[in-house]
């Protein structure tokens, strides 16, 4: 990959002291970011391979979307007028639909995906769903880096749950012999919904044994808490945290509906987060929200995601920044409880610390990965304002990203992928969605 250095941009590290060099530089030496600072000390450009001068471009880490399910791209604007936090909008709308999905479908899909992503910004992704050899192996394609946690839907199937737990331990041997940008993790679907508290157990033995992280749906929808209280007096936290689950590295998407307890178990855990999807949340109509406010003042990790498209219908991270400020703002009743920065933060370093990759990425040090992004603020839209990060949430928009680099590699060049053209991803996509939903209507007609 040789050297690269970014200079005369804005750079924004995103370190411990949030330090910003308002004209600075970054220096990135095969897969490894090697220096950063004022221009003043930029160091000289015949040093390097390669040198782009970037005047009116943010360079910052590699965005981190905590919560989204790739292969679902083939659902976007299928579940108007449902909600996917509850049982019922999930199952009619997307559960129904998918018992006629092929292996063969998943990586024209994910392979979008992928592609929105890195278009849009982020350089990894929290994904939680079956077919998961097939995610990974599109996510290799395309180059990005990939928490992949195994899904496992039950539905009060006992033998078909056995299966998958084996199949989950299977894919997780198979992944760890890869070059570490992809990262298998156990993703049970909606704890005490669609899988039993055998199962759960199970889930929680095989993750320590493989010393792996566990991503899973919880408090999204009333079903959960119902479940369980009627079933033992306590919260699905609780009755999770009874069962082991906190124990270990757990991080948790959605939680619209905990309890001060809850996020005290939240707290009390060595290593629990949760994916603050906003945009999902307000699509589906619950009243309540996440209390990421209350979550974050409890000292517990919280990343943004964006769910699947289905309930969102976009990849774009810096908008869902935006959207996760202002719903904080009406949670709350007070303006800006969640600032510019901290959003900013939430997308990047506390990201990479809910999937356990910190001291990977997240931010702009030497030592590490060259994950990292620039984009062009000096267009319509932007205009001088006192910080970058008030800019970057509240004006920004994926589609002004111009550049990125996953471990050095560059993956897009002036808003162009390079591995693979957009246009063909885009055509292999639409044959295999048109296929998939033939498949659907006439499983309908069957039945």
């Amino acid at each position: 990959m040789g050297s690269t250095l970014l200079r005369d941009a804005t750079v924004l590290t995103v370190d411990s002291q949030n330090t910003v060099h308002p004209a600075g530089w970054l220096a990135m030496v095969d897969d490894r970011i090697t220096g950063a600072g004022p221009m003043s000390t930029c160091p000289d450009d015949a040093g390097f391979d390669r040198v782009l001068s970037l005047p009116g471009h943010v360079v910052m880490p590699g965005l981190v979307n905590a919560h989204t399910h790739s292969a679902m791209i083939l659902f976007r604007g299928r579940s108007e007028g449902h909600s996917l936090l509850t049982m019922e909008g999930w199952y009619n709308t997307i559960r129904e639909p998918e018992l006629s999905l092929l292996s063969s479908d998943i990586g024209p899909a994910v392979a979008l995906s992928c592609a929105e992503m890195a278009l849009s910004g982020t350089t990894t992704f929290c994904e939680q769903y079956f077919f998961a050899d097939e995610i990974a192996a599109a996510v290799a394609e395309a180059g990005l880096r990939s928490v992949i946690a195994y899904g496992i839907v039950q539905l009060g199937d006992e033998a078909r749950g056995d299966e998958e737990l084996k199949n989950a331990a299977a894919f997780i041997e198979r992944q760890r012999s890869g070059d570490g940008r992809i990262v298998p993790w156990f993703g049970p679907h909606a704890p005490y919904v669609d899988n039993s508290e055998a199962l759960l157990r199970a889930e929680v033995d095989l993750a320590v044994e493989y010393g792996c992280g566990m991503h899973l749906h919880m408090a999204c929808g009333p079903e959960d808490n119902e479940e369980t209280l009627a079933r033992y007096g306590l919260t699905a936290t609780q009755a999770l945290q009874r069962d082991g689950f906190f124990a270990g590295r757990v991080h948790a998407a959605h939680c619209l509906d905990l309890s001060e307890e809850d996020i005290a178990i939240f707290a009390a855990a060595p290593a629990a987060s949760v994916a603050y999807c906003a945009t999902a949340g307000l699509r589906s109509g619950r009243e309540g929200m996440c209390p990421a406010v209350k979550l974050k003042a409890a000292g517990v990790v919280v990343a943004l995601g964006t769910d699947n498209v289905a309930a969102n219908n976009a990849y774009d991270m810096i908008a869902e920044m935006r959207v996760a400020g202002l719903v904080a703002s009406h949670r709350e009743g007070k303006a800006q409880p969640i600032s510019s920065r901290e959003l900013v933060r939430m997308t990047t370093i506390d990201g990479a610390r809910a999937l356990g990759l910190d001291h990977e990425i997240g931010s702009l040090e030497a030592g590490k990965a060259a994950d990292v992004i620039a984009i062009d603020v000096s267009g319509a839209g932007y205009s001088e304002a006192p910080d970058i990060e008030t800019l970057l949430v509240y004006s920004g928009s994926g589609r002004d990203v111009r550049h990125s680099w996953v471990a050095g590699e560059q993956l897009v060049a002036d808003r162009k992928l390079l591995r693979r053209p957009l246009a063909e991803i885009k055509a292999d996509y639409s044959v295999t969605y048109q296929s998939f939903w033939s498949r659907v209507e006439a499983a309908r007609k069957r039945a």
